[in-house]
């Protein structure tokens, strides 16, 4: 089951199962996503029941799935990608054994064709592609087994970055705030089974097609993760609950054989260019740049639609 949230006068807009094709759109018996995943035990047999979708979907209809949420909580799950960062940044993290994870800003996400805004080239504009999970209520002290069964949707994010903030405001100890403005998502949140085995171990094991400017960028899969995005739910739930449309993500997908296919952000090849050439040769994005991000499976369909957006001056 594939749903979206089509644009309406309420900043949740209103929800939509969508056509197996993609091409095509029904209303869903409730209003929003958000209430959908309050009830979900109860909505989701319904949601699944629709069979028949009489309207016409036009990209310019789509927000995200969730335009907005209770909470974004973010990892870092994929170890070649915080190996690299380490070296860009200077940074040495303290090491725990437990998985890194971040809160986010998530009043808002941007739609998958929104212009995004910001307000200083200089700042060093990225996209970061990863895929997360929506859940329902997660109580206290759910285990990493317990979790798969409150993971309700998978979606794809692009977690912009503003790298010239990033370093110095991890070495403050306290995380991100001016370095991680709003993330878009990808029009379709997918439930688990429309993966079929390419949903395996709480990894979401498909590839990340990511262009810039037209070119290809990045083709990295999603399956190598240290902590599957089941372990993740359960690492921010130890101490806490998880409200409903609580959304869980993955950090940004990274492959060890990089050089091969490519990279799901641009520091991370800077990162790399610093390895093999001695400085980074990339720069970060311009206003006008664009950036489409699609994840693939292995059959070539596309469950979360394309991210398709424009970087602009605010």
């Amino acid at each position: 089951m594939r749903l979206a949230t089509l644009k309406s006068e309420t900043p949740d807009g209103r929800l939509a199962v969508i056509a197996p094709g993609g091409e095509a759109f029904a209303w869903a018996p409730v209003a929003t996503l958000q209430q959908a995943l309050e009830n979900w035990t109860e909505v989701a047999p319904q949601l699944a029941q629709i069979t028949s979708f009489p309207e016409a979907l036009e990209p310019e209809q789509l927000c995200a799935p969730l335009p907005r949420a209770w909470q974004w909580l973010d990892g870092s799950a994929f170890p070649s990608h915080g190996d690299l960062m380490e070296r860009l940044l200077d940074v040495q993290p303290l090491r725990t054994g437990l998985p890194y994870m971040y809160q986010g800003v998530s009043d808002r996400f941007y739609g998958p064709h929104d212009d995004v805004r910001f307000n200083d080239e200089a700042l060093g504009i990225d996209f970061e592609g990863e895929f997360g999970v929506i859940v329902d209520h997660v109580p206290m002290g759910t285990t990493a087994a317990e979790a798969m069964d409150h993971i309700k949707l998978i979606v794809q994010i692009n977690d912009w970055s503003l790298r010239m903030l990033a370093g110095q405001e991890m070495k403050t100890g306290f995380g991100w705030v001016q370095a991680k403005p709003h993330c878009s998502m990808a029009p379709f949140a997918v439930t688990p089974d429309e993966l079929g085995d390419q949903w395996r171990n709480g990894r979401i094991c498909v590839d990340l097609l990511i262009d810039w400017n037209g070119r290809r960028f990045g083709a990295a899969n999603g399956e190598p993760m240290s902590y599957g995005l089941h372990e993740l739910v359960a690492h921010a739930a130890r101490t806490r609950d998880l409200v409903a449309g609580s959304i869980i993500g993955s950090g940004t997908v990274s492959n060890a054989n990089y050089r091969e296919v490519g990279s799901s952000c641009i520091a991370e090849h800077r990162a790399i260019e610093t390895l093999d050439q001695g400085k980074p040769q990339t720069e970060f994005m311009r206003f006008g740049d664009r950036v489409r991000m699609e994840a693939k499976t292995a059959d070539g369909r596309a469950p979360f639609g394309a991210i398709e957006q424009k970087v602009v001056e605010a």
